[in-house]
């Protein structure tokens, strides 16, 4: 009987960290306003005014190899947070109705 409790409770805590870890993350590094933002980006792709930001993402990976840290909606701009293959991060300003690249600012 008790090794049937014991597996319980192990499962209990293993259901229940997950959402603690949530808890405990840092806010969004887009800002507080990143959801009603989702919104008005999913919003404007559907009615033609923006480019995917699934276009925007390839044609940075094309560009330089890496992967996403975070992306969004900043106004008429998409703002994409990129780590490089080799430990680099670029802010990426993208102009979202064109999905040109505005400009690249490397940081560490």
């Amino acid at each position: 009987m008790k090794p049937i409790v014991a597996l319980l409770l192990t499962a209990a805590v293993a259901v229940a960290l997950p959402g603690a870890a949530a808890a405990q993350r840092a806010p969004d590094s887009l800002g507080a306003d990143w959801r009603p933002r989702q919104d008005e980006a999913r919003g404007g792709v559907r009615e033609g005014r923006l480019v995917p930001l699934s276009r925007v993402i390839e044609e940075i990976s094309r560009r330089t190899p890496g992967r996403v840290l975070d992306a969004g909606l900043e106004g008429s701009r998409y703002r994409v947070r990129w780590a490089t293959n080799d430990g680099r991060r670029i802010d990426y300003i993208v102009d979202a109705q064109t999905g040109a690249i505005l400009s690249a600012n490397g940081g560490d």
